[in-house]
């Protein structure tokens, strides 16, 4: 779980000896106990409270498409969203039995006038640009894409909302993932990059290649620097969110593969801010548990997820709101009555 020496020591000693006052043998409850502890000092209170969550979906394009990386035509992001839109994608059912809001974000396709009534439109650009030819996106844009994030992460908790998810859709964004990890933890593309949508060994060559060519340019490079290099706009967006949690004193749930490698983006920006997220799962996509290793976490679940969307992270929120009901609503042993030992 979470480093907890970046929260109060005062807290965390008081929230620790409620846990272990609990109906229960010491640590019975697992990383439940540690989960709430964790939701609890980045609410700053002892009694966390997360029961109006938002989830995110921020969609964008990718130029590197161009270089056939990818088994599904570029189109499908489009297609996508207009499927969250009309409510029909996993993350749409998953949100809606969980009574999870969910906000769909398009970040920059390359359909310039679609539109959806229900999409937010907040689009940078018409997708990025190939990075195999030079950076994704210039500096201004990449940090018109983090602003985002950062603004409606905020505009959310002003509204109440207790709890953040973040998730996305771009086709092509597993190769941005995948140069992503490679630059910021100098691991080789022969091992960051793996089938993601159902890329064939000759796809996942021809990515690997092209990571390996791109990536020089990033040696020496800040995490900010490498994003625009070589990061799309809605991998930018989470990043916002991400850095904004410490801000908000929210915590932010964060998905898979994609969103896992923006939150490596914040972390190498700002050290300080991984406690104030939660790993939901740790996907299927065979670099993710490298990605997780990286970033020194445990994810919540292991169901051989490869979605993305915010998918696992929205199965895993019950598993969030049972451990602060746990904290808050469990007896002790003295008011149950029962003995200690």
């Amino acid at each position: 779980m979470s480093d907890f020496t970046l929260f109060s020591a005062e807290l965390t000693t008081t929230l620790q000896q409620m846990v272990d006052s609990k109906t229960k043998p010491l640590g019975a409850l697992g990383a439940v106990e540690q989960l709430a502890i964790q939701v609890a000092l980045i609410q700053q209170t002892t009694q966390p409270d997360v029961s109006k969550p938002k989830a995110f979906i921020f969609g964008a394009d990718h130029g590197v498409c161009a270089e056939g990386v990818n088994p599904f035509p570029q189109v499908v992001t489009e297609q996508m969203l207009a499927n969250f839109a009309a409510g029909g994608a996993a993350m749409s059912v998953f949100c809606r039995s969980n009574d999870i809001p969910l906000s769909i974000v398009n970040m920059g396709i390359v359909n310039a006038d679609a539109r959806w009534d229900n999409v937010l439109h907040h689009a940078i650009a018409e997708g990025t640009q190939n990075f195999r030819q030079g950076p994704a996106m210039t500096c201004e844009q990449c940090n018109q894409a983090v602003d985002t994030g950062q603004r409606l992460a905020s505009e959310a908790v002003a509204q109440g909302h207790n709890l953040l998810i973040i998730g996305e859709m771009g086709i092509g964004n597993t190769t941005s993932a995948s140069a992503l990890l490679s630059a910021l933890a100098n691991i080789s593309p022969e091992l960051t990059v793996g089938p993601g949508t159902g890329a064939n060994t000759e796809q996942q060559a021809l990515k690997r290649s092209v990571i390996a060519e791109s990536i020089k340019r990033t040696i020496g490079m800040s995490a900010i620097d490498i994003l625009a290099e070589l990061g799309g706009f809605e991998i930018a967006a989470m990043v916002g969110v991400l850095l904004q949690a410490k801000t908000l004193k929210v915590p932010v749930m964060v998905d898979g593969f994609i969103a896992s490698v923006a939150a490596l983006v914040a972390e190498k920006h700002d050290s300080n801010s991984k406690g104030y997220w939660i790993f939901a799962h740790e996907s299927a996509e065979p670099a993710h548990q490298l990605m997780l290793n990286a970033l020194a976490v445990k994810p919540l679940l292991q169901l051989g997820l490869r979605l993305g969307e915010g998918t696992g992270a929205a199965l895993a929120y019950p598993i969030v709101k049972a451990a602060v009901a746990m904290l808050n609503e469990m007896a002790t042993f003295g008011e149950a009555g029962i003995s200690e030992s």
